[in-house]
């Protein structure tokens, strides 16, 4: 008999989460399982079991790494409790709709995402953003009386709420983060600046309103890629002279070079290296070879360079904290307030900021408030 073999179960708007199964044969992926729930029961689908759901539970955010998951899968679901749970969906946009009008009722400045039953509906869970601290107890309670079950509200990011409700890109596929994507990290303008793309943020937003997440996933394969090149501005000997360096082609393995009188010349990468290997300067060998395909970029720094208000608002991925419980109809308090933390640039924070010496000690105080924006 197998003991506890380890299973990924997918929900609703792309919520998986782990289980143990102690049956004898290991369910069929796709297959639909009753598994624990919130002081009840609630229905998914296997994801993955076995080996890769070990993987998957070492490598991804939901996942429960060493400590591992307490909670069971109790048994394959029949036909008619797959139908009950399909007839629970068509319910989950009417429970939205009811409880938005409630969110109007109160004048409360939040955004209903999604809405979501349990199986067994001991629990209604409603997903919202919102852009700052929501007082919403006296919603919970209002809730709780309507529609007679526990009422738990999960404040979420606007790029938790894009994997949420799933879409098609600008690229014409499905999104990243609803399809493939393991974890969501912000993403900043300096990956943008090192692909060399627009900086016009309407050019680079995904259907969030946030930098696109495949830029960061692609940046290694930028940064690792320019290493084998010479520095763009950079003075090399060839056999034409001294020449600068324009820019580089990195797909097409192409460096552009100005000479002394103006000129200007595309050259193989190979090619350049070759004449200046023979004029006695050799263009240094990286020491890493550019990686195959795309790959989770590491976190990068800002770079020196001022990135404007507008442009550092939308790159600032502060408040897209991961998903979080907000409240519930039996604790009726909301979640504390985490406040955003906004990483100033070196130059830019500070722009237009005037100063004054104060003459008793001689320091330097600024003469805005602190910690404005």
């Amino acid at each position: 008999m197998m003991d506890h073999m380890l299973i990924e179960v997918a929900f609703k708007g792309n919520r998986k989460d782990f289980f143990l199964w102690d049956q004898d044969e290991p369910p069929p992926v796709k297959s639909a399982v009753i598994v624990d729930a919130d002081r009840g029961e609630d229905l998914g689908f296997v994801n993955a079991c076995g080996d890769l759901a070990e993987k998957r539970n070492a490598g991804t955010p939901h996942g429960y790494g060493v400590a591992g998951a307490q909670k069971k899968a109790r048994r394959l679901a029949t036909s008619e409790e797959v139908k009950r749970a399909n007839e629970l969906r068509k319910d989950d946009e009417d429970a939205r709709r009811r409880a938005m009008e409630r969110v109007k009722a109160n004048e409360l400045v939040m955004k209903l995402t999604d809405a979501e039953w349990q199986w067994d509906r001991k629990k209604l869970t409603l997903y919202f953003t919102a852009e700052r601290r929501v007082d919403f107890r006296t919603l919970v309670r209002e809730l709780a009386s309507m529609f007679r079950t526990r009422i738990e509200l999960k404040q979420i990011g606007v790029r938790d709420e894009a994997k949420r409700l799933d879409g098609i890109g600008r690229c014409g596929r499905q999104y990243c983060s609803a399809s493939w994507l393991p974890e969501l990290r912000p993403v900043n303008l300096g990956v943008a600046k090192d692909q060399r793309l627009s900086l016009n943020p309407s050019q680079i937003s995904g259907a969030c309103g946030r930098l696109m997440c495949c830029l960061r996933y692609e940046h290694e394969f930028y940064v690792q890629s320019r290493k084998r090149f010479p520095k763009e501005g950079r003075l090399v000997r060839t056999a034409r002279g001294d020449e600068k360096v324009i820019s580089n082609d990195i797909f097409r393995d192409r460096v552009t070079l100005r000479g002394e009188d103006g000129e200007l010349r595309t050259i193989g990468l190979a090619e350049l290296r070759e004449e200046a290997a023979a004029v006695g300067v050799p263009l240094p060998v990286p020491s890493a070879t550019p990686p195959s395909g795309p790959v989770v970029a590491r976190e990068e720094e800002e770079t020196a360079e001022d990135i404007d208000d507008v442009d550092r608002d939308l790159a600032d991925d502060a408040d897209d904290a991961p998903e979080q419980s907000a409240g519930s109809a039996e604790s009726g308090e909301p979640a504390a307030e985490r406040k955003a933390h906004r990483r100033r640039g070196r130059r830019g924070g500070r722009r237009n900021r005037q100063s004054h010496r104060d003459p008793t000690n001689g320091d330097s105080k600024p003469s805005g408030p602190a910690g404005t924006t």
